[in-house]
């Protein structure tokens, strides 16, 4: 086996033994990376060099537990002093921060190495990575067809084996839903669990840095290094964080799982829900209590959603002017000019699409009866859930509607491709954790279930993941991309 085939753990036991270097693992990513990079376009910016120099750091050092000495790649909206963050966007093609965001910064700490910025739609700001200013990324495990997004890039690389490990943002969706098209598992941690701090931002109450991994337990680690309090960040809850890896048990007897009827109905494909289903039956003889609920406001998620996320990215996206940083219009002969068209310049079709929906919604005369209207709707679904957490452990759903489709195939029909985010929208309107694991297959392509816990509750989460991924092969699952070891 390659050593950009092993996990996370695998790596590290070895790098510990001292079978192998930092600066093997480093190399054998960036040949990988070398091979199937033309195909999949995962990366915006790879950092070979500055690689390569971690690892020889790290080699000639004493060792770090955790993530010490291995790769890692990020979502290109995540801030690197002194490397390129284009947030996919031409506006920012070639903004080069002067600081890490926190998140960067406590893996630098723990001696990580940095693969390079990984490719989503701009100002994560779509379903399919197909919204990136540069070029697509491809899917795995079939290239004509999308990753998901808006963390394609992030969900590409670890299903492709360019990375072992990578982060993304989930604002309604955007790490669990291309986690289920590429196979691989991908959590979004409870809102405020994870600091936001130098992370661009799209819609600020949404918005939460997470983890896709090869399996259950690299997620754990890479979770116990990013999560905790951070004092830059005034959304970052200060709570104790867990050893993550103390949850990894397959013993979930009398575990308490509800499914919600609303998740199985109409508008998932019927593969999918049986795929599903039929993990549910593998969670009952494993031991676990499983019984169906109701989530009865979930149907106005996706609604309510795209009126509070577009509000909160057009005051957002207000900074990008062409007067502080990024993209300026140097021809503008007045300062208006030069506001609008170097924001028509900086920003695709989708980033002005959402900008506009946005402040619709907040202006005069309709800032009640759209705005305040979906914000009341957003607590009517955090309430269902607090309902059913009274009385269930987790809730388990599909992860995604269908499988991962074809690029170009929703180009022109909008509402389908923001249809794709309604599993998964509820999670992050409610500020819950949720993880997408592989459960099975539908005509070759990969199906993520979706694990939903309570807040600040990732523990069981990772405990039910664990137990359903160690009795099952899904996860081992890997596409053939045709390239010679």
């Amino acid at each position: 086996m390659e050593l950009y085939e092993l996990t996370c753990h695998e790596l590290k036991e070895k790098l510990d033994r001292k079978e192998i270097s930092s600066r093997e693992i480093t190399q054998a990513f960036l040949k990988r990376i070398e091979q199937v990079e033309d195909q999949i376009k995962a990366f915006v910016t790879i950092t070979g060099d500055l690689a390569l120099e971690q690892a020889e750091q790290y080699d000639a050092g004493e060792p770090v537990p955790g993530l010490g000495g291995l790769p890692y790649g990020l979502k290109d909206i995540i801030c690197t002093r002194g490397v390129r963050t284009t947030a996919s966007s031409k506006m920012l093609e070639n903004f080069i921060p002067f600081y890490d965001a926190t998140v960067a910064a406590r893996l630098a700490a723990h001696k990580g190495i940095m693969l390079g910025k990984l490719n989503l739609d701009e100002f994560a700001m779509g379903s399919s990575t197909e919204n990136s200013a540069f070029y697509p990324t491809r899917n795995p495990w079939d290239l004509d067809r999308v990753p998901g997004g808006s963390s394609g890039g992030s969900a590409a690389a670890v299903a492709a084996g360019e990375v072992p490990y990578s982060l993304g943002t989930d604002s309604g969706g955007s790490i669990r839903q291309p986690a289920a098209f590429c196979g691989v598992v991908g959590l979004k941690p409870t809102y405020g669990r994870v600091s936001r701090w130098g992370v661009m931002a799209y819609a600020s109450s949404f918005d939460q840095v997470g983890v896709v991994s090869r399996d259950v337990r690299d997620c754990a680690l890479v979770l116990n290094v990013i999560a905790g309090h951070d004092p830059k960040d005034s959304t970052s809850v200060n709570q104790a964080v867990p050893d993550y890896t103390s949850f990894l048990t397959t013993d979930i007897k009398g575990l308490k799982i509800a499914y919600p009827r609303e998740y199985f109905q109409q508008g998932v494909d019927s593969e999918i829900r049986q795929v599903v289903k039929n993990a549910l039956k593998h969670y009952e003889q494993l031991g676990a209590i499983v019984e169906e609920v109701s989530l009865p406001h979930s149907e106005y998620a996706l609604p309510a959603y795209y009126l509070i996320a577009p509000a909160e990215a057009s005051a957002n996206l207000a900074r990008y002017d062409g007067v502080r940083y990024g993209l300026r219009d140097l021809q503008a002969e007045n300062v208006v000019d030069m506001f609008s068209r170097s924001r028509a310049a900086g920003f695709g079709d989708e980033v002005k699409r959402r900008i506009m929906l946005g402040t619709y919604a907040l202006s005069t005369g309709y800032y009640d009866a759209y705005y305040l209207k979906a914000l009341k709707v957003r607590r009517l679904i955090a309430e269902d859930f607090q309902k059913v957490f009274a009385d269930y452990d987790l809730i388990v759903a599909p992860t995604t509607p269908t499988v991962a489709f074809r690029i170009g195939e929703h180009t022109d029909d909008l509402l389908t491709l923001y249809m794709n985010d309604i599993l998964t929208v509820p999670v992050n309107m409610a500020g819950l954790p949720g993880m997408s694991v592989p459960c099975g297959f539908v005509n070759g392509m990969p199906v993520g279930m979706q694990i939903v816990g309570k807040p600040f509750d990732e523990g069981t989460i990772f405990k039910a993941a664990y137990a359903f991924e160690q009795t099952t092969d899904y996860h081992n699952a890997r596409p053939n991309l045709g390239v010679s070891k």
